[in-house]
């Protein structure tokens, strides 16, 4: 093995690099990886316009891995396991993998009642430190590291982690049976919500999407019904699609104000509006329109336990096929131009950049 390895690293804002660093070196409860491809995710990308905001800076490391940028990019990532540390049990050497990138400290009130997503100082591998996806080899710890079955292909394996968001949203959220359900934003995580509330049998999943390819992607991914909110009264439409009453369940994956100002005049009474979407700015709700119809609005945070491996069984049972989710595959030293800019300048027509680091590493050989 050589004693270096090439990684994508965070220098800070608008300053990323391929670069050698020192090869990991096993550890006792941990799993060297080769990972073999990597998504590049929208916190990525914010990250890189104006960061570091997640991404510990150098005057406040991290709380629980004690790094700080320049560190290695890569949260979505899937690989074959190579090496691993004394006292691990679960994974073994050749084993196909994906991994659960948060960072948690076991030891918070949150980490004792399970709700590790919701740690007081959690972080994620590929932001945080603990190495990351994109990168020739990479470690973390045995708990993260989750078996893909057979029929499950690594490259579908880095589409996990977002899927696992859409998973969470909706097993926390009150959504059930019969529901009708309305999803603000046809991106990434939007398409995920879409996917597993088809996987769940949900028979009318309404998207509302200004980007009219991305409402054909919700189309394809299992809405019943996309909806232009620039051109289209959404309120109206949804009432007209729920038999007067107004959608059950919302999700919000878009995060800007407008939305949120729609989403409880769709919502029917004693409706429930999900926040999944990181706001950038401070949202404002009219609270007369919660009070009066007694609506509700829930924040959800990432994943937690059992939803990676919930996922992995639903598309291992064929029932979440996410495969088209794909929309472009680039090689390490393209990140930046091929995967950043494209998701800068030409977003509409993607919905997943991958990063195929075996292909980097034959290309370079």
């Amino acid at each position: 093995m050589s004693d270096t390895v090439q990684a994508v690293r965070y220098h800070g804002q608008r300053d990323i690099r391929l670069e050698s660093i020192p090869a990991p070196k096993i550890a006792p409860g941990k799993v060297i990886i080769s990972p073999k491809f990597c998504g590049i995710c929208g916190t990525d990308l914010h990250e890189y316009l104006g960061g570091a905001n997640l991404i510990p800076k150098p005057q406040r490391p991290h709380p629980i891995t004690g790094e700080t940028y320049p560190l290695t990019l890569g949260h979505e990532f899937s690989g074959i396991v190579e090496e691993v540390g004394e006292g691990v049990t679960k994974v073994k050497p050749g084993d196909r993998v994906c991994v659960q990138p948060i960072i948690y400290d076991g030891e918070c009130l949150s980490c004792q009642r399970g709700l590790v997503n919701c740690c007081d100082r959690n972080g994620f591998i590929g932001l945080s430190g603990w190495g990351g996806g994109l990168c020739e080899k990479t470690m973390a710890p045995e708990s993260c590291v989750k078996l893909l079955p057979d029929n499950v292909p690594l490259e579908v394996g880095a589409l996990i982690e977002p899927l696992a968001v859409g998973w969470h949203a909706v097993d926390i959220s009150p959504w059930r049976d019969n529901d009708s359900v309305l999803v603000l934003g046809g991106g990434p995580i939007g398409l995920a919500v879409i996917q597993v509330l088809k996987g769940r049998g949900c028979k009318n999943i309404i998207v509302s999407e200004v980007s009219g390819r991305r409402r054909e992607f919700a189309l394809n991914f299992g809405a019943h019904h996309a909806i232009d909110p620039v051109s289209e009264d959404l309120v109206k439409r949804v009432k007209d699609l729920t038999n007067g009453l107004g959608a059950d369940v919302a999700f919000d994956a878009a995060g800007v104000q407008v939305a949120v100002d729609t989403a409880f005049l769709a919502l029917k009474a004693r409706g429930t509006l999900v926040n999944i979407a990181v706001w950038e700015n401070r949202a404002q709700l009219h609270m007369n329109e919660i009070v009066f119809r007694e609506r509700s609005y829930m924040g959800v945070a990432t994943y937690s336990l059992g939803d990676f491996e919930a996922v992995i069984d639903a598309i291992s049972k064929g029932n979440m096929t996410p495969a088209e989710m794909i929309t472009k595959k680039i090689k390490l030293d393209e990140v930046e131009k091929e995967g950043f800019s494209t998701l800068i300048h030409d977003k509409e027509n993607h919905v997943k950049i991958l990063v195929d680091i075996e292909a980097s590493i034959r290309g370079s050989s």
